[in-house]
């Protein structure tokens, strides 16, 4: 039998800990009907007899306390409630040094979206693969830079570290472990159960490129300002220079590190963001909306569309488009 300790950290999100509560507790059921062995052992732990969450709304009372956990096979860190990353992560500096020593005893570790950030803090994610929410993708590579950040991955497993990406695709990695742990017949019963769709590898068509303006160089920003501007026109790294007055080679480096981007990969990724949203509106053409984004090639369209979403332009459309949602109204 497995053990499965669900931390309990404070300011975390609660369907972090509930969901993957209630997956493992239900391959017990489903086992129990077969005449089988429980195959988990679930306890929610903290550092606390008492975690406050979301603003005094609730209060859980863990199953047991962090200190009097002896032995545990895996840890579970959820995600952090809300936008907040450093304050939360502040508030549990308790729980490093505990995970750390649980993993040097044998424990798997596996963080549940945002909950990424609290087990990159412990170290055991440096040089590392990881994926978390994709809103949270840029400040994790400023706080912790020797991670490796895959956003765009739904899940992944380095030896027995496991990160997930964001929200509700955290339940993907929920279903991951308990094949890797019971069977895939466990997996897929869970998956029915709580309609789950499987096997996903990517979040990338749920990703919004903001572009990253939390930064404080000024010209980089209104070099960002006009392609957001101007973007269905033809717009070059060279006229960018001349109006900024400016060398190529300082103004890429002062561009990719203010916003993690290369100048053509931003202007790329606005154009797609506005191509995403004209698509999800449903009323032109796939190439009607590639000239309005700046595109002229349809080859290129496609392939940088399907490079950023995971999807082409087409398949984007029939999952998100307007027209599709009538349907299913009607």
């Amino acid at each position: 039998m497995k053990h499965i300790t669900l931390l309990v950290t404070h300011g975390c999100n609660l369907s972090s800990v509930e969901v993957p509560r209630q997956g493992f507790l239900e391959v017990n059921y489903w086992l129990k009907k077969q005449g089988k062995e429980p195959a988990f052992q679930v306890q929610l732990a903290a550092a606390e007899k008492e975690v406050v969450l979301a603003n005094g709304m609730y209060t859980v009372r863990p199953d047991v306390l962090i200190q009097d956990i002896h032995h545990t096979d895996l840890v579970l860190i959820p995600g952090f409630a809300g936008n907040q990353i450093v304050q939360p992560l502040e508030a549990n500096q308790v729980y490093i040094p505990w995970i750390i020593r649980q993993h040097q005893h044998g424990a798997e570790i596996a963080s549940l979206c945002t909950g990424a950030f609290l087990l990159a803090a412990t170290g055991l994610l440096n040089g590392k693969s990881c994926s978390t929410h994709w809103r949270a993708r840029l400040e994790l590579k400023q706080i912790f830079p020797e991670v490796d950040c895959l956003t765009e991955s739904i899940l992944t497993d380095t030896h027995g570290i496991y990160t997930s990406g964001g929200a509700f695709s955290s339940s993907n990695l929920i279903l991951y472990l308990i094949e890797k742990y019971v069977n895939r017949a466990a997996a897929i019963h869970c998956a029915k159960m709580f309609q789950i769709d499987m096997d996903r590898t990517s979040q990338s068509a749920f990703m919004i490129f903001e572009g990253q303006k939390d930064h404080t160089d000024a010209l980089v920003r209104q070099a960002q300002e006009y392609i957001e501007k101007h973007y269905a026109h033809r717009i070059t790294v060279e006229y960018l220079c001349r109006m900024l007055a400016i060398s190529r080679r300082n103004f890429e480096r002062r561009f990719k590190r203010a916003t993690f981007n290369t100048v053509a990969e931003y202007i790329q990724r606005v154009r797609i963001e506005a191509a995403k949203k004209a698509l999800e509106e449903g009323t032109q053409t796939v190439n009607e909306v590639m000239y309005d984004v700046g595109y002229q090639d349809d080859k290129a369209f496609r392939e940088v569309f399907k490079k950023i979403t995971g999807l082409s332009p087409l398949q984007y459309r029939n999952k998100y488009g307007r027209k599709m949602i009538a349907t299913i109204h009607n």
